[in-house]
C-alpha cells in the first residue's frame, strides 16, 4: 500500500479504442493493493491486476483532462482520460511501482487468499502426478527406467527431480554427458509412444565446440536409439537456425557431429531465439495498437511482424515429430540452446499431434506440467514476473498457445476444450495468482514452498 498516493479519482473517462469518435464512459477509478478498478456509471466494473500491466503511458495534457494508456500483458488495451493532471500523475507513479515486483514474496500468490480450507488448498498440488503420467505412456519398461541421479538436483538443477532414461544408461553415462550438455541438461525421455516403442526425448546443445567430443553423451545417445525396437536410426532436431547454431560453436557450444555419433540423422528447423520472437510481438503490437488502420495496412503490418512466420516454424518442428514416430517408428531427440524455450514448444505440440490425452482437459494440464513447468522453462524470466532484465522476457509460452490455437481451430472437434480455456490459462502465466507458473523451475518452486 506504501506505493499509493491516491486511491479514489472520480469523473475520470474509460475510453472505447474501437469507436473512431472517441466514445467514452465515466466513472470512478480506485487504486487497491492488488487491483485497478474502474466502476462506470451503470455500475460496471472493469479490473485489472497489477501484475497483468506491460506498460503505462501517460501523454500530454488535453482540454478534456490528461491521458493514461495501459497496455497489459494478456494484450489488453486499456485508456483513461483523468480530469486533473495531479492525480494522474499519482496514478502513474503508483502504477509503475506496483506493477514491477523486487521479489517473489511480494507477487499476488503470497497474499491471495482463496475461500478454501488447508486441506482443500493443498489439494491443487496433488492434481496433476507426474509419475501417473509416465505409467500412462507405458513406462518403465523393459527398454526404460526411472533414474534417481538428479534426485537431490545434484547433476542438473533445472530439471525435475524424477527423470526416465534408458535402462543401459549407467549413472557414469548421465553424469559424464551432463557435463558436456549446456546447463547440464542431458538427453531425457519427454514422449513414449506405446504402439511405435519410439520416443521424444529431450536436452540441451552440447559443448561440443569445434571438435570436443565426449564419449559418455555418445553412449547416451547410442541407449537411446536402441531402447527403440523398432527402428534404429534416430533423429536429432536442433530447433535453432543453423547460421545461430555455427555461431554457438565459436563460443564453445554448438551442435552434435554426426561422425561421433552412430545411427542419429541430423536436423536444423531454424526456430528464432527469444530475442527475435519479442521484437516480433512488438511489432505486432504496435500494427494493432494504430487505430484507423486500413485492411491492407494492417495485413502488411501482420507480415512484416513476422509473428505468424515464427507460430509456422514451431508447427513445421511438431510435425516433423510426428511424422517421424508415426511414419519411420524413429526416436527423436530435440534441443536449442539450453532446451527450456524451443524444446519446450516442439515436444509439447509434437506430443499433442501424436496423443488424444492431451487433447483433454485435464491432459492438456499434464503436458504443461509436464514439458513446460517441471522441465524448467523459465516463466518468470520469461513473462517479467519480478523487475528484471527485460531481455529475458519473451512470449515463447504464449506462442504455444498460439500453435494450439490454430490446431483447434483447423480441428475443432479433435478438442476437450477452445480458446476459452487458452485464454484463462495465458491470463494466470501472468496473474502470479497460482504458484504453478512462479519462479523458473522445480527446485526453484520448492524453495518458495
Amino acid at each position: 500500500m506504501e506505493h499509493i498516493r491516491t486511491t479514489k479519482v472520480e469523473q475520470v473517462k474509460l475510453l472505447d479504442r474501437f469507436s473512431t469518435s472517441n466514445k467514452s464512459l465515466t466513472g470512478t477509478l480506485y487504486l487497491t493493493a492488488t487491483h485497478l478498478l474502474f466502476i462506470d456509471s451503470h455500475q460496471k466494473e472493469t479490473w485489472i491486476l497489477h501484475h497483468h500491466i506491460a506498460s503505462v503511458e501517460k501523454l500530454a495534457l488535453t482540454t478534456s483532462g490528461c491521458p493514461l494508456v495501459i497496455q497489459c500483458k494478456n494484450f489488453r488495451t486499456v485508456h483513461f482520460i483523468v480530469p486533473r493532471e495531479r492525480d494522474c500523475h499519482d496514478i502513474y507513479n503508483s502504477l509503475l511501482q506496483l506493477s514491477k515486483q523486487a521479489k517473489y514474496e511480494d507477487l499476488y500468490a503470497f497474499s491471495y487468499n482463496p475461500k478454501q480450507n488447508d486441506s482443500e488448498r493443498l489439494q491443487g498440488w496433488h492434481l496433476i502426478d507426474l509419475a501417473e503420467e509416465y505409467k500412462r505412456m507405458g513406462v518403465p519398461n523393459s527398454h526404460w527406467q526411472l533414474s534417481d541421479a538428479n534426485r537431490e538436483y545434484k547433476i542438473c538443477e533445472t530439471y525435475p527431480r524424477e527423470l526416465y532414461v534408458p535402462w543401459i544408461a549407467s549413472k557414469p553415462i548421465i553424469v559424464g554427458s551432463s557435463k558436456f550438455r549446456s546447463k547440464g541438461r542431458f538427453p531425457v525421455l519427454s514422449y513414449y509412444h506405446q504402439d511405435k516403442k519410439a520416443a521424444i526425448c529431450r536436452c540441451s546443445q552440447p559443448l561440443s565446440g569445434f571438435s570436443a567430443r565426449c564419449l559418455e553423451d555418445e553412449h547416451l545417445l547410442q541407449a537411446i536409439s536402441k531402447a527403440n525396437p523398432v527402428n534404429r536410426y534416430m533423429y536429432v532436431v536442433d530447433t535453432r537456425p543453423k547460421l545461430n547454431a555455427i555461431a554457438n560453436r565459436a563460443a564453445g557450444k554448438g551442435y552434435e557431429n554426426e561422425d561421433n555419433y552412430s545411427n542419429i540423422r541430423f536436423q536444423f528447423v531454424g526456430i528464432e531465439n527469444i530475442h527475435v520472437m519479442r521484437s516480433s510481438l512488438q511489432k505486432l503490437l504496435e500494427v494493432n495498437g494504430t487505430k484507423g488502420l486500413s485492411v491492407n495496412d494492417f495485413y502488411s503490418g501482420l507480415e512484416s511482424s513476422g509473428w505468424l512466420r515464427h507460430i509456422k516454424a514451431v508447427m513445421d518442428a511438431a510435425i516433423f515429430l510426428a511424422k517421424a514416430i508415426v511414419l519411420e517408428n524413429a526416436s527423436v531427440l530435440v534441443h536449442c540452446s539450453d532446451g527450456w524455450d524451443r524444446t519446450s514448444q516442439v515436444c509439447s505440440l509434437g506430443s499433442l499431434l501424436l496423443d488424444s490425452y492431451y487433447r483433454t482437459i485435464k491432459g492438456f494440464m499434464v503436458l504443461i506440467e509436464k514439458d513446460w513447468i517441471s522441465f524448467g522453462h523459465k516463466f518468470s524470466e520469461r513473462c517479467g514476473h519480478l523487475d528484471g532484465d527485460p531481455k529475458e522476457a519473451s512470449p515463447v509460452f504464449t506462442q504455444f498457445l498460439e500453435c494450439v490455437w490454430h490446431l483447434t481451430e483447423q480441428f475443432p472437434q479433435a478438442f476437450e476444450f477452445n480458446e476459452e480455456f487458452l485464454l484463462q490459462i495465458h491470463e494466470h502465466i501472468h496473474s502470479c495468482q497460482f504458484g504453478n507458473f512462479l519462479g523458473n523451475c522445480q527446485k526453484e518452486r520448492e524453495e518458495l514452498k
